[in-house]
């Protein structure tokens, strides 16, 4: 009986053949039910009111962002707990975040919405078009006004999808801070004028399926499946700040022998002002990367670059463009890979020119123990990870707040945050003012890209002079959001960012 009510594609072309003959009202809602509770059944009760059939959407997994561990049920047993309820007539999973589809296909009379539901889409510009949709079809919008519990904070209060540092942490920052103010201090960000430059790296991804080891040879036999291609580097980091920030340029150098720039100039956000620098010794800078695909595990990486320093008529442009333009930006981004894009004459340049300077450099399979924050005279804000910390400071086992503040001094920063892995990042106020912030995610797919992430949203934040605390809760959600998504192939999108600091401090 249950399952009879779950919709598929043929059966939705039936019913809305069917309701074309008979002229029934359709009601449709649609949200994630992941904890289904009083205030879900009061709300599909009154919206089996406004109708003959009730027909329910469920959100599919894949695009479920309401924080670490969501959804608790995958979608078909969502789907199935909707569906036991007597008063529901179909239920369908959605093949989209929006049911626009659906939309268009039952011609509802009604579309449902609860408050919630209604105030979390106030920021949606799909939102936009579901009323277009409902407007063609000839249907409404309906608000139940059923806001009587949230499952977001039945979950957060009764599941364990957190650690218990960061639930200590959370309850601690909560009394500090809303969801809103924090949002809003997102929002603020839009203004500043920001320049990215760094090294732009293409990141592949060629997933296989490993068979093991040939029988005749030492080799790994696999069979290739799909491949993807990712703007990583600096284009990564510019087109994070590109969702919060108006006003994003990119100072980068590509290779004359295998440039990329058609892909590249389709990659970066719209709001991404490019300025190559071509070199004519080298290609542009790509990691291949061969990976198992269902654990995401990497069993190979073949890179193609040339990692010396760019020289001649390419750096003097560079540098010449540099030194004319620094003073309009209010924040300069250095995403330093140490790929040869930033040599010695540009980071003098970046050091007496910009007005503030945040600095991220990358120690990597390439540049092991040669690409170091230290390189830099100056830095406003920096963010490295732990071992790149420690190789800055020539300190392997030292305690790490005395080595973040030793850095920070010598670079002279308003403020530096070394990131922990699993155990989080802190953040340094100097001289001596630490906060630790600990991860808010157990999922992660690939943690390849977080890094860009979590550095681009702290910069900009940084630069705006917020607090420690709130630059590392910034960034550590942003970091849990980032780890979802597979290398660079998306940046963290603003209306995720915002959905997740709301489910997270409810």
């Amino acid at each position: 009986m249950i399952k009879s009510k779950i919709l598929t594609t043929k059966n939705i072309k039936d019913l809305t053949a069917i309701n074309e003959k008979e002229n029934k009202r359709i009601v449709l809602s649609h949200g994630v039910f992941d904890l289904v509770h009083p205030g879900h059944i009061k709300h599909l009760e009154l919206a089996k009111k406004e109708g003959d059939l009730l027909v329910v959407a469920i959100v599919p997994d894949r695009f479920v962002n309401k924080g670490p561990g969501r959804p608790i049920f995958n979608e078909q047993i969502r789907a199935e707990m909707i569906a036991a309820l007597q008063f529901v007539d179909f239920v369908v999973v959605a093949k989209q975040e929006m049911p626009i589809d659906l939309i268009n296909q039952l011609k509802p009379t009604v579309f449902a919405v609860g408050d919630e539901t209604l105030e979390e889409w106030v920021d949606d510009p799909n939102y936009r078009n579901i009323e277009q949709a409902l407007h063609s079809v000839g249907g409404r919008i309906h608000q139940t006004g059923s806001k009587q519990f949230s499952s977001t904070h039945l979950l957060n209060a009764y599941f364990d999808v957190l650690t218990p540092q960061a639930n200590e942490f959370i309850e601690y920052f909560c009394s500090l801070y809303d969801a809103e103010k924090v949002n809003d201090s997102l929002r603020r960000l839009k203004d500043l004028k920001v320049l990215v430059i760094g090294d732009a790296i293409i990141d592949e991804y060629h997933f296989c399926r490993p068979y093991g080891m040939a029988s005749k040879s030492a080799n790994i036999a696999a069979q290739f499946l799909s491949a993807e291609v990712h703007a990583g580097g600096s284009m990564a980091v510019a087109n994070h700040l590109a969702g919060f920030c108006d006003t994003v340029d990119l100072v980068t150098s590509l290779g004359d022998q295998d440039s990329r720039e058609d892909f590249i100039r389709k990659a970066l956000q719209p709001n991404v002002k490019p300025h190559f620098f071509l070199r004519t010794d080298g290609p542009t800078t790509v990691k291949r990367r061969y990976v198992q695909r269902f654990l995401m595990s990497k069993l190979f990486e073949v890179s193609f670059y040339n990692d010396t320093f760019i020289d001649g008529e390419p750096l003097d442009r560079m540098n010449e463009f540099l030194s004319s333009h620094l003073s309009k930006y209010d924040l300069v981004v250095v995403a330093d890979f140490g790929h040869g894009l930033l040599g010695s004459t540009t980071i003098n340049i970046l050091g007496e020119k910009a007005k503030f300077l945040a600095l991220n450099t990358q120690n990597n399979s390439i540049n092991n123990g040669y690409n170091l924050v230290t390189r830099y005279a100056r830095a406003d804000y920096v963010c490295i990870d732990e071992q790149e910390t420690r190789l800055a400071g020539r300190e392997r086992f030292g305690p790490i707040e005395e080595i973040e503040a030793q850095i920070s001094a010598q670079l002279g920063c308003k403020i530096m945050t070394t990131t922990l892995g699993y155990r989080g990042s802190l953040t340094l106020i100097p001289p001596a003012s630490f906060i630790q912030t600990p991860v808010f995610s157990r999922e992660v797919v690939d943690t390849t890209g977080a890094g860009d992430a979590y550095f681009a949203l702290t910069a900009a934040c940084a630069c705006m002079g917020y607090p420690p605390e709130l630059i590392g809760f910034i960034g550590n959600v942003t970091g849990a959001l980032a780890v979802r998504i597979v290398g660079n192939k998306q940046p963290v999108a603003p209306l995720d960012l915002f959905r997740y600091v709301e489910t997270l401090m409810r």
